[in-house]
């Protein structure tokens, strides 16, 4: 470590695992995050809590590529096991900050970067307000276990707050809601997720070349699983009575058995794809009937990056600003989302326009925007 050329504003990022950047909209946003401090001439350090033994991840290469200083495990000169604690104990005297990402993560290392860095400035990023997620979730199921998780995650959340010389609040609905529990509001930042919005070019394709529905989510988000089930089973039924040639496709990582199972010849379910690209240019529209959740869904801002219109709910749209289109995109019910679906799915001139709409509504996703927040608090 003696040899690294580190600069004055180091940064110590630390998540539950290597971010996977094309595998979940959390990752996706971390990464983004990071290219954006090394273009600011920071030096970045990852480090994934991982058990040593365990640490082995297809990404860090990619990460070590960009510039990043990843952690792995290693012996040094006295042939001494240098563990994740020794490793921030041994570049601690260089950082600046260091990133927790998510309410557990920074509960766990807090203490550490404190102890070897007092004054290391801990930021502590919420990804989403956990508790607003399972609270939800507990109001849709009603399993007694879920409150008590949700007032567990509350606990936690309220306590990283006020430890935090900095929290990051992923969209301006968690923030509010986090200021019901959490008063300091000098002390909450919002940095959303990174889109950049591409431009249509000759090869954009027009509404009657496209067909299928398109859902994209990991499925180590449970939200996802569930909007899937619900779009299976409660929505496309009713979509079929009236046009039982409409294809939908799934497309996420990690998808569990009961994802799997619900797999048809008109509900593909794919998994984990590469390059979703595609999908985005060749489905006719983006659907998201999500349930519960909170924070800014990736998938969502992903799908106005292609100019692909999106039907959801309340709570999927959460952190966008959709207007004039908000009534046509949004369905909260089985028939209402389906009904949606097959007014948009047969309009081409709404299609068009609600497309054409999508550079305007990504416009405070902007690398540009994020990155003002984002010098302001690495400052």
């Amino acid at each position: 470590m003696e040899t690294l050329k580190v600069k004055p504003n180091a940064v110590l990022i630390v998540d539950n695992h290597v971010p996977e950047f094309n595998r979940d909209s959390g990752s996706r946003r971390l990464f983004e995050l990071i290219k954006l401090m090394l273009s600011n001439d920071m030096s970045v350090f990852l480090l994934a809590d991982l058990k040593e033994y365990k640490y082995k991840s297809d990404y860090i290469e990619t990460y070590r590529n960009h510039g990043v200083y990843v952690y792995e495990p290693f012996l040094d000169e006295q042939n001494t096991l240098i563990t994740k604690t020794r490793f921030i104990q041994k570049i601690a005297p260089s950082l600046r900050y260091a990133w927790l990402h998510r309410p557990i993560i920074f509960d766990k290392y807090y203490t550490t970067v404190k102890s070897a860095n007092a004054k290391c400035k801990c930021i502590y990023d919420m990804v989403d307000f956990h508790y607003l997620r399972l609270i939800r979730e507990y109001e849709l199921n009603k399993k007694n276990n879920l409150k008590k998780d949700a007032e567990a995650f509350l606990s936690l959340e309220i306590n990283n707050c006020k430890k935090a010389d900095t929290v990051i609040a992923i969209s301006e609905n968690d923030k509010a809601s986090l200021k019901a529990y959490f008063k300091e509001d000098n002390k909450i930042e919002v940095i959303g997720n990174v889109h950049q919005y591409i431009e249509k070019e000759d090869g954009f394709k027009p509404f009657d070349t496209r067909k299928q529905l398109l859902f994209l989510g990991g499925f180590k988000h449970l939200p996802n699983v569930d909007a899937v089930i619900y779009l299976k089973q409660e929505i496309m039924p009713l979509v079929w009575k009236k046009d039982p040639n409409i294809e939908v496709v799934i497309v996420g990582s990690y998808p569990p058995q009961e994802v799997l199972d619900l797999h048809s010849d008109k509900f593909i379910v794919k998994g984990f794809v590469e390059d979703v690209s595609e999908y985005f240019k060749h489905s006719k529209l983006f659907v998201a009937p999500l349930r519960y959740g909170a924070g800014v869904k990736g998938k969502i801002g992903q799908s106005f990056e292609w100019s692909l219109p999106v039907i959801t709910t309340d709570v999927g749209i959460e952190g966008f600003d959709v207007s004039p289109f908000h009534d046509d995109m949004i369905g909260n019910t089985p028939e209402d989302f389906a009904s949606k679906i097959l007014k948009i799915y047969n309009d081409e001139t709404l299609w068009n326009d609600i497309s054409d709409h999508s550079k305007v509504i990504l416009k405070p996703f902007s690398l540009q925007g994020i990155n003002t927040v984002l010098k302001s608090v690495l400052q």
